[in-house]
């Protein structure tokens, strides 16, 4: 259907800013599984790689389903980008916190859908999260430190919250994020 990943991004445009309207509305569960979901799926995480993100959720490419691309990620003792590595990467379809920790940390998070701005946001240190995958096969898995910080952001999209709307200390410009 597409030949590269500019015509992806031409067809699902990356939507910015905190007033917009599909970004700002929640998102409806994926009642139906085809080959159409299963094809979204793989575009979003596509996408995700392609603007060298973490993750990236339905409603920052115009769709309005619950839907994310995650990475899990790995702490290493060599230097990988940021201390840690990908080791994993998974389209969550109609995603669940079942459980959390009573801990919270502190961490600096930057969004594509709000660029150049970067703020302090508290997020449980682990989650349970119940999922269907690209299959349609329901998972219920264990997440911490960065990997939850990172579902937990791409969640939030789907409730129409933003990292803005959660920052516990204050919002910074960032020098260079593209």
């Amino acid at each position: 259907m597409y030949n590269t990943i500019e015509q992806v991004k031409a067809f699902y445009p990356l939507q910015t800013w905190q007033d917009n309207k599909i970004l700002r509305k929640k998102s409806e569960n994926v009642d139906i599984f085809d080959d159409e979901i299963k094809e979204f799926a793989e575009i979003l995480l596509d996408l995700m790689y392609a603007y060298d993100w973490v993750g990236l959720a339905a409603p920052q490419v115009g769709k309005n389903i619950r839907v994310i691309a995650t990475t899990q990620w790995k702490e290493v003792k060599k230097w990988r980008k940021n201390n840690r590595e990908i080791i994993w990467e998974t389209a969550m379809i109609n995603p669940e916190i079942l459980d959390h920790s009573e801990e919270k940390k502190k961490w600096e998070e930057a969004c594509l859908s709000v660029p150049w701005l970067c703020g302090d946001v508290e997020r449980w240190t682990r989650i349970v999260v119940k999922y269907q995958d690209k299959k349609w096969k329901q998972h219920v898995q264990k997440y911490t430190w960065f990997s939850a910080v990172v579902i937990q952001h791409e969640m939030d999209h789907l409730d129409w919250v933003l990292f803005t709307d959660k920052v516990v200390w204050e919002i910074r410009k960032i020098k260079d994020q593209y």
